[in-house]
């Protein structure tokens, strides 16, 4: 590699570190009310069905976030929309902490969530559009390292905080809990990740789909030198439909007036990637180790283990992701998380109630224990990154800002069903039962991947077809 070549590697690798800030705010924000849901039990007297709400609201943003960011990303840019999401988290993260009642605290995690929503499809398009093809899968795997990392920061950050406190009901500084710190620890990344945004170029795509052509040669000049420049914008103004703009009528097929094949293919991925239950063992893993009799300590121990195998899983789907393909990962991953939840609704169906908490054998707690943490491990092997690396790259340009957007709003929609609907599946069916409907959809995610998904490895961003 030569020195222009090196230059333009630190310079792209810089451009991902930033853009995957958002993904750590993702993963932060996502992460943290793992650790308050006793906190906002008791500070807003709520039963199972607020609590759920309380946790979930957060989703209901994620879902506008990311229906609108994709959208807003064609019309304002990729990283204008970035800095306003940055601004959300900030005005989130500090309202969420000093909320005084229910309704308050729902109205900013909601808006939270709008900046969740707006990273989440955002930042895997953003580092699409600005890296090599052959290089595309392992660098937009980079964003399921840092929601990762910012969920394990999250978990540490809320374990800490509660220990000092002597628990995250507990007041801790100026008077105020230490699950309002929690929420406020968050300020400190997402003010870094507003300031860093001004240092990143717009996307050279979204610069030729608005006629900028001198501003995408100058970008793609700096990435990849003044050569590649030229050719590749001539490619993306082929691939970019001359006579619209884009938008969301794109998705119908011009012919048939149906939504295109390759839509839904993407809501498929985004809808099977939570019905696999991901998101229960991120928002509520405290909820669920004490309820097998594990202390509240003990179970943010556990978050802090979780988080660490998904980031070593995310480093070896790194490794693979461009070497095997997108569709082998998704397949091992289909099918390591159905024995593994399969596995985790056989120990609860083995525990026993006694005074109104399940209570697992020595044998069942250590099967339990191992089989999450292999499903955590085999979800963050597959269906964590290489979801949002296809989303990112698998729509043709001239509908990937809607694809996305429609795609993004199916994810966070099914992730709020399954968020809501988990404290009272918990009452009502037991872990067991909700274990095992994780379990089924892991089963028939395999069906899908195998009939359905199409390989994305190695394809120029211009030649995906939909």
């Amino acid at each position: 590699m030569d020195q222009q070549q090196s230059a333009n590697m630190a310079l792209i690798t810089a451009i991902v570190a930033v853009a995957t800030l958002g993904g750590f705010l993702f993963g932060f924000d996502s992460g943290v009310i793992n650790g308050t849901v006793d906190g906002l039990r008791i500070a807003f007297d709520s039963d199972d069905v607020g609590t759920g709400f309380n946790v979930a609201s957060m989703l209901l943003g994620c879902a506008v976030g990311a229906f609108v960011a994709g959208r807003l990303a064609d019309i304002l840019g990729r990283k204008r929309t970035l800095l306003l999401a940055a601004l959300f988290f900030i005005v989130s993260a500090y309202g969420s902490g000093i909320a005084g009642s229910s309704a308050e605290f729902v109205v900013y995690r909601i808006i939270g969530g709008l900046a969740v929503g707006a990273a989440s499809v955002l930042a895997p398009v953003y580092i699409s559009e600005v890296t090599p093809a052959h290089l595309r899968g392992r660098l937009s795997s980079l964003q399921q390292i840092m929601i990762i990392i910012g969920l394990t920061a999250a978990f540490l950050s809320n374990y800490l905080l509660a220990e000092f406190a002597g628990a995250s009901t507990n007041a801790l500084w100026m008077g105020f809990e230490a699950w309002r710190w929690m929420f406020w620890m968050e300020l400190i990344p997402a003010t870094i990740f507003l300031i860093a945004l001004f240092f990143i170029p717009e996307s050279p795509r979204f610069l030729v789909a608005k006629e900028r052509n001198a501003d995408a040669e100058n970008v793609l000049g700096r990435l990849f030198g003044s050569g590649f420049a030229e050719r590749k914008v001539a490619e993306i103004k082929t691939s970019i439909a001359a006579d619209h703009a884009p938008r969301l009528s794109d998705l119908l097929d011009r012919h048939s007036g149906k939504i295109r094949p390759i839509v839904w293919t993407g809501i498929g991925l985004a809808v099977f990637q939570q019905l696999v239950g991901i998101n229960v063992v991120f928002y509520y893993g405290a909820v669920l180790w004490q309820a097998v009799g594990f202390s509240e300590s003990d179970a943010l121990k556990i978050n802090i283990l979780s988080g660490s195998i998904s980031i070593a899983a995310c480093l070896a789907a790194i490794a693979l992701i461009d070497r095997i393909g997108r569709k082998p990962l998704l397949l091992v991953g289909s099918i390591g998380m159905a024995i593994t939840l399969a596995a985790m609704a056989f120990a609860f169906q083995s525990g026993s109630i006694v005074d109104g908490s399940l209570v697992l054998s020595d044998s069942a707690g250590v099967i339990a224990l191992v089989a999450a943490n292999a499903y955590v491990a085999f979800f963050n092997f597959s269906w964590g990154p290489v979801m949002w690396v296809m989303l990112g790259e698998m729509f043709p340009n001239q509908i990937r800002g809607s694809g996305l957007a429609v795609s993004g709003f199916a994810q966070w929609t099914a992730n709020f069903g399954i968020t809501m609907t988990f404290p009272i599946m918990l009452a009502s069916i037991g872990l067991t039962g909700a274990y095992g409907f994780y379990a089924i959809s892991a089963a028939i995610s395999v069906l899908f991947v195998w009939k359905i998904v199409h390989e994305t490895k190695g394809l120029e961003l211009e030649d995906m077809k939909g």
